[in-house]
């Protein structure tokens, strides 16, 4: 059985003193969760805090993003052994609005996961079609595309390592959500193309995790889908209840 993942990625959000209140709130909800895994994601200054707040606590903390080398002359870039540094144990990598704003591509996704699996990091590779890619009947397309070039080259040692993100990128922040049987047909598609590349078993064990306007009023709808592993989570986990509420779906 894989035990389902439930992660919050704050984005833009939160200084360190209201990380340290969040924490004072959200742990004493999810104390008693111990059916799922639990990561929070901060902005890269806060994880400092979140890994002291979280400390003994049954919740992981990460970054939003890594960089491919581990130092150089790469002004505002973090990297894996940094992150690993400050406590942090998981590491979203190839979100679509770091794919949108800031050039990423199938190729620096595939980077970006090797270094953080070489520190010692748990990817979050996160993959998904835009809206017009989905309307012109190219999601399947797209997710093998994306699937192929982002983990490409890991050996199944390191693909062991990696949770897969389903992300729509028309359903991020926009209140739109794919019905829960449109995420699992293209979870099940994702599980099929990684048995492509890594074998049945590989397939069967990864964590797919679904990712966009999630919501506790649609969480166990979404959940009850056994392609669905799990869930990668933007505003509804900035607040401390609300996300409490999805982790204890």
């Amino acid at each position: 059985m894989r035990k389902p993942l439930m992660a919050g990625n704050w984005k833009l959000f939160k200084t360190a003193a209201e990380t340290k209140d969040y924490f004072t709130r959200f742990l004493p909800m999810v104390a008693g969760s111990r059916h799922c895994e639990i990561a929070i994601c901060p902005p890269f200054v806060n994880i400092p805090a979140a890994v002291e707040a979280a400390a003994g606590s049954n919740v992981g903390i990460g970054g939003q993003n890594v960089f491919w080398e581990n130092q150089g002359a790469f002004t505002g870039e973090v990297s894996g052994p940094m992150l690993k540094a400050c406590g942090a144990v998981w590491a979203i990598i190839g979100h679509s609005e770091r794919r949108q704003y800031f050039g990423e591509t199938d190729e620096t996704v595939q980077r970006r996961t090797v270094a953080a699996i070489a520190a010692g990091l748990r990817p979050i590779v996160c993959v998904g079609e835009k809206l017009e890619e989905r309307e012109s009947g190219r999601t399947e397309a797209v997710l093998a595309d994306q699937v192929a070039g982002g983990l490409a080259g890991l050996s199944a040692a390191g693909f062991a390592q990696v949770v897969i993100a389903y992300e729509p990128v028309w359903a991020i922040g926009t209140g739109k959500t794919a019905t829960p049987e449109m995420a699992a047909d293209a979870h099940r598609f994702i599980r099929g193309r990684v048995a492509g590349h890594f074998g049945a078993a590989a397939a069967a064990a990864v964590r797919i995790l679904y990712g966009g306007s999630v919501k506790p009023d649609n969480v166990k709808g979404l959940m009850a889908q056994p392609e669905i592993d799990g869930a990668l989570v933007g505003g509804a986990s900035l607040d401390p209840a609300g996300f409490a509420s999805i982790v204890n779906f």
